[in-house]
């Protein structure tokens, strides 16, 4: 039974990373502005992203911090920022393969730290489901962290098939963030974008692969939900009931929803120990698993407390550490 903790949800983009970024593919305009202190700015398209934490590109502050909370390794994905959808093909293939081999090195310097995650050209399914087996391959990475929309197109788009065909055949580990959140209109005071728009993005992309039959076609996908799955958890029975209900719910999907929702993982970023009872109750802990969202402000640093705190049996404690992560990573890794 496993001991070792993992965190499979963290960002990562190194200063070397962004040179390179800035030199193969200007067009771009990623900068990351460092400084001595806590915080830089990353720059993406003329968007700041500022008080950007240094643990986001300093390896040895991270690792500082991993053993402040107790992680004893993280599974690497790109910064949301740099999935570039909104790019050409070519220039998002080459941005992917850049991010993709500096953390296939940042892995291979730190083995008993580091895994790894890609991100793919979504906006070009063939060649991102050619850059997934690449990165897998090649690179020795888990899988790849996708985002919440492809530029407006939801999920279920058929396009998309190639992509999700590729990562069934893999076993890829699929960490599905939050991108572009829907309602900015409506969310640009109190910061609630993030307090609301990022688990309401990630509940839709959830229900387009339910109800857009992806997880009925493509039963063996690892799905991981950002931020415990958005509202997903909580409104699951609503879309069961009304499946039911409403011709519109069947159009795409086969069967009832239920066993869909079943193969939905979710991470342990809830922020409290009542929500995260009731999402291990629900789901069980063997589809539940630790994250952080490090290095960011809305990330959550004391998961190993809030764990310890849960009504639990020592195997589903292992589960949630990293036995279920574990037991979701490609079994020939």
């Amino acid at each position: 039974m496993i001991s070792r903790s993992l965190d499979i949800h963290a960002h990562i983009i190194e200063t070397e990373t962004v040179a390179t970024l800035r030199r193969e593919v200007p067009d771009c305009g990623i900068e990351l502005h460092t400084t001595d202190g806590e915080f830089g700015t990353l720059v993406v398209a003329g968007a700041p992203y500022p008080n950007f934490p240094r643990g986001g590109w300093d390896v040895q502050r991270r690792l500082a911090d991993m053993d402040r909370a107790g992680f004893d390794r993280q599974l690497l994905a790109v910064v949301p920022q740099t999935v570039l959808y909104d790019k050409s093909p070519a220039d998002g293939l080459t941005a992917s393969r850049i991010q993709n081999d500096a953390i296939a090195r940042r892995v291979r310097a730190m083995p008993d730290r580091f895994l790894g995650l890609a991100t793919v050209p979504l906006q070009a399914p063939d060649l991102a489901a050619r850059e997934l087996g690449r990165a897998m391959r090649e690179d020795g990475l888990m899988g790849a962290m996708i985002g919440s929309h492809v530029e407006g197109r939801n999920l279920d788009d058929p396009a998309l098939d190639p992509f999700w065909a590729e990562a069934e055949s893999r076993q890829a580990f699929l960490l599905l963030h939050p991108v572009k959140v829907a309602g900015m209109d409506r969310q640009r005071s109190y910061y609630i974008n993030n307090f609301v728009g990022n688990p309401l993005d990630t509940t839709i992309a959830a229900a387009c692969l339910v109800f857009g039959g992806v997880l009925e076609r493509f039963p063996g996908l690892r799905i991981v939900l950002s931020h415990g799955g958005g509202f997903t958890p909580y409104q699951a029975a609503r879309w069961i009931h009304g499946w039911a209900e409403r011709a519109e719910a069947k159009t795409r999907l086969r069967g009832e929803p239920g066993p869909s929702i079943d193969r939905l993982l979710f991470d342990t970023i809830l922020h409290g120990v009542e929500p995260l009872q009731f999402l291990v109750d629900w789901a069980g802990a063997d589809r539940v698993m630790l994250g952080s969202d490090y290095p960011f402000d809305m990330g959550q640093y004391d998961a190993r407390e809030v764990i310890d705190s849960l009504r639990l049996t020592t195997a589903d404690r292992h589960a949630l550490l990293g036995g279920a992560a574990e037991r979701c990573l490609p079994a020939n890794r």
